[in-house]
Parts: C-alpha cells; sequence; structure tokens
C-alpha cells in the first residue's frame, strides 16, 4: 500500500492493515490517529515512540493470536501471511534443531506463560534457537523488556514491508 493510501483511506481499513504489525488495540488506534504522515520514515518513527512504552499487557494481547516460533502459521490472513514469511528460514531447519526449539518452546511457556517471541526475520533456525536457549534463563521482568523489543522489531518490519513512498516521498525538499 503506498503511504498516501494509507494516509486516505477509512479508519477500520487502516486499523486492519496496522492490526498486522502488532495487534495491540490502543497503539493501533494512536498510529492511525496520527495520520497524516509525510513519509514512511515519519510513520515508523511514529510507531516506534508509541511501541516504547509498551506493557506487560500489550504484550499478552498480540501474543494472543501470534504463532510459535517453527511451527507453522495457520489461517490465510494477512497476520498469518507475515508470520509464514518472518519464519521462512525455519521450513529447512534440521530436525534436531526444530525437536529443540519445540522443546524449548514448552519450556518457555511453562516458565514465562507465553510464546516465545523473537523476530525470525533474518535469523537461522540455529540462531532462533541459541536465543531462545539465553532467554529462558532471564528474570520476568527482564524477559518482558526483551519480548517487547521484538515485539517491535517485527511490528516495524512489518510497518516497512506493507506500506511504500508515494508520489510526495520522490519530490525534494
Amino acid at each position: 500500500m503506498l503511504l498516501d493510501e494509507f494516509n486516505a483511506t477509512d479508519a477500520a481499513a487502516a486499523a486492519s492493515v496496522v492490526g498486522v504489525w502488532a495487534a495491540i488495540p490502543a497503539w493501533v488506534d494512536a498510529v492511525i490517529a496520527a495520520r497524516p504522515y509525510s513519509t514512511v520514515d515519519a510513520l515508523t518513527a511514529h510507531a516506534a515512540a508509541l511501541a516504547e512504552k509498551w506493557s506487560g499487557a500489550d504484550l499478552d494481547a498480540a501474543l494472543a493470536h501470534h504463532p510459535r516460533i517453527g511451527q507453522r502459521p495457520i489461517g490465510a490472513g494477512a497476520e498469518a501471511a507475515a508470520s509464514r514469511r518472518e519464519q521462512a528460514s525455519m521450513t529447512d531447519a534440521a530436525t534436531g534443531v526444530t525437536a529443540a526449539i519445540a522443546a524449548g518452546n514448552a519450556a518457555y511457556e511453562q516458565r514465562f506463560g507465553r510464546v516465545f517471541l523473537i523476530r525470525a526475520a533474518g535469523r537461522s533456525p540455529e540462531q532462533i534457537l541459541a536465543e531462545l536457549r539465553r532467554r529462558i534463563e532471564n528474570d520476568d521482568d527482564t524477559e518482558t523488556t526483551e519480548a517487547l523489543s521484538q515485539l517491535a522489531e517485527i511490528a516495524i518490519l512489518r510497518l516497512r514491508a506493507s506500506i511504500t513512498g508515494g508520489p510526495r516521498e520522490r519530490i525534494a525538499p
């Protein structure tokens, strides 16, 4: 979607786009309310600044529909499609790595009460497994902070993948 289209679309359509980036209703509303954005960078900066204020409750809301790392996302919606793209490296993971991630996911969920969240895009299955093993040793507050940071990275990557600059961005200031 072009930035100009995002700026001009009705609030419900914009919410369906932003909700794929991170399913946190108050954040979605705040991103939409600040339209119009002059550039994709301005949109990104605003979304990132709002994400810095996310709480543990926001994390729980966003993870309510998030697939486990290494588990094939179900559904045909935009969020499932984004998860499939982001976890593409997992399709070629060695059986032992896949099994270790599955076991790690179960241990993580038992320890923290939520799915393990990591920006999978740009990471190998082995890197994901190493991070899972490292982060399961975190205390609750540290892990919530790390998970929120990963969620923000995912949101910004999804934003940049779905919104492109329009004609106004090509004009020199």
